[in-house]
């Protein structure tokens, strides 16, 4: 039998990011909601049970609570953040609104090195998150970690199996967050770590195949990482009943409408029944006057959807639309309670109504990083597996204000030359995502001693390894300072080139 840890969801922005943490532990990980009964959780027989974070107060009896019983079935429990302070609450401690909030990283100072703690710092940074805190553990725990403004950070009652961070380990900003779930997995839960990626491809493609039947399926495939291995894997699952229907909105990155079609064309290295369609002009013209960022997303991704009904009538009647949604998406878009930062096409940017039975988004709970996995496992060549992420809207968020087709063809070109510079460096492989973006903002310059009014490309690089989080890369000076000579003497309208220095929170990877 497949061991299982179950995570049960408060409410929580990071609560499949949890589920990925563990699932780098090569234990296999499901999320569902906290009002799973104990009925359900005994015939899925987890071995371990994980309580997410929340924006409730325990104490607040319109707050979820879940069920009681899961701290006495004998199964190893964890909570974090309000899945700490349920823990408390329940058996008996007591929760209250601190004096002092705690968010951001924060020192944590080791108490008792006896349990889930025992591999980490005596002082280890963690990410902090919270306005409550456990003001008095319950009858049996232990203090294992303090703050100097939260007395319980940790607490654990080993003899019951239960144990609470009220940081998030989950993060990468909790830098030894890793040690202290794996030795929630591999401790108490015991588990073996004999889960892998190949196990997710198999068990996606013989759910594919049982949902679709016989059915037609239309792919959204913009030759980027998601929409690619979703493509793929839907292919290995259906096959000819796949039609794959690449859109050219003309909010590409330079020459990439040719790059995908050569990739997955006729004359490509996939069997794919593929249809390139050129619907430049009609972004254009529906983009034409847009400023508000969220309204060239809805934009962007009805027009998508609307092209994608019209190829479907042109093969006959098209039961499913499969996209390459990832789980940052999903959570930026809003999920839940949750808020929306920015809705992503194949997301929040939905219309209401489309013309298809479902939509089926096989890599929806998976990170960026599980992506290029999974692409691995089902074959992918990997210059196809690692290339630059890019978003569905493509440079429609990356242009700030109103598209038109001459800011296009300026951010293409500054976004080219970029690329190239850093591909020279041997930094391509370092760094998680860069490209140009053309901001809304002209300034003087002065040219050939003649003066200039023209805009300023703004340069984006991060680190990260689930797009949740990121920090700025610290790129060498040279390098910056290369490109932005070459982009001011290559790119007409540019005279001014800046490096963005934001990390995530508070910016998002993207501009808009």
């Amino acid at each position: 039998m497949r061991e299982t840890i179950l995570v049960l969801d408060f409410g929580g922005q990071y609560n499949q990011l949890i589920a990925r943490r563990v699932r780098e532990c090569n234990v296999y990980c499901e999320v569902r909601p906290y009002t799973m009964t104990v009925e359900e959780i005994k015939q899925m027989a987890p071995k371990g049970i994980i309580l997410t974070g929340g924006p409730n107060s325990v104490y607040d009896m319109a707050s979820p609570h879940g069920d009681p019983e899961i701290f006495s079935l004998g199964i190893p429990v964890l909570g974090i953040c309000y899945g700490a302070q349920l823990m408390a609450w329940t058996l008996g401690g007591k929760v209250a609104t601190a004096p002092v909030s705690e968010y951001g990283k924060t020192e944590v100072t080791v108490a008792d090195r006896s349990g889930l703690l025992r591999e980490v710092s005596d002082r280890t940074v963690t990410w902090m998150s919270h306005t409550d805190y456990i003001e008095k553990v319950p009858e049996g725990f232990s203090i294992t970690a303090y703050t100097p403004v939260c007395p319980v950070a940790a607490m654990e009652n080993k003899e019951k199996n239960l144990y609470a961070f009220q940081f998030h380990p989950e993060v990468t900003h909790s830098r030894e967050g890793k040690k202290m779930l794996s030795a929630f997995v591999y401790g108490p839960c015991g588990c073996r770590g004999d889960w892998k990626m190949d196990s997710f491809v198999e068990t996606a493609i013989t759910r594919i195949r049982e949902k679709v039947g016989n059915g037609k399926v239309l792919c959204a495939l913009s030759g980027g990482v998601d929409s690619s291995v979703a493509a793929v894997l839907m292919s290995k699952a259906v096959g000819r009943q796949l039609t794959c229907v690449f859109v050219d909105h003309g909010l590409l990155r330079k020459n990439e409408g040719d790059e995908v079609e050569a990739v997955f064309g006729p004359e490509g290295e996939y069997d794919l029944n593929f249809i390139r369609v050129n619907a430049q002009q009609r972004f254009y013209d529906r983009l034409s006057g847009v400023t508000d960022p969220e309204k060239k997303r809805k934009i962007i991704g009805e027009e998508f959807i609307r092209v994608f009904e019209e190829e479907a009538d042109k093969i006959g009647a098209v039961d499913y639309l499969v996209q390459g949604t990832i789980y940052p998406d999903v959570i930026e878009s809003g999920l839940g309670k949750s808020a929306v930062i920015k809705s992503h096409h194949n997301v929040g940017g939905l219309p209401d109504h489309v013309q298809f039975k479902e939509i089926i988004e096989p890599l929806r709970m998976l990170f960026k990083d599980e992506v290029r996995a999974a692409g691995l496992a089902l074959g992918l060549p990997e210059y196809l597996i690692f290339r630059q992420p890019f978003p569905g809207p493509g440079l429609g968020v990356r242009i700030i204000g109103e598209v038109t087709e001459e800011k296009v063809r300026i951010v293409q070109d500054a976004d080219a030359i970029y690329r190239q510079e850093i591909a020279a460096a041997g930094l391509d492989k370092s760094i998680s995502q860069y490209f140009a973006a053309l901001t809304n903002m002209r300034s003087v310059g002065v040219m050939g001693d003649f003066r200039t009014y023209d805009y300023a490309i703004a340069l984006r690089a991060v680190i990260t390894d689930d797009f949740m989080t990121a920090e700025a890369a610290r790129l060498p000076w040279d390098v910056l300072e290369r490109v932005t000579t070459r982009i001011v003497n290559e790119v007409e309208h540019v005279n001014r080139v800046l490096y963005d220095c934001t990390g995530k929170p508070p910016a998002t990877v993207e501009m808009e």
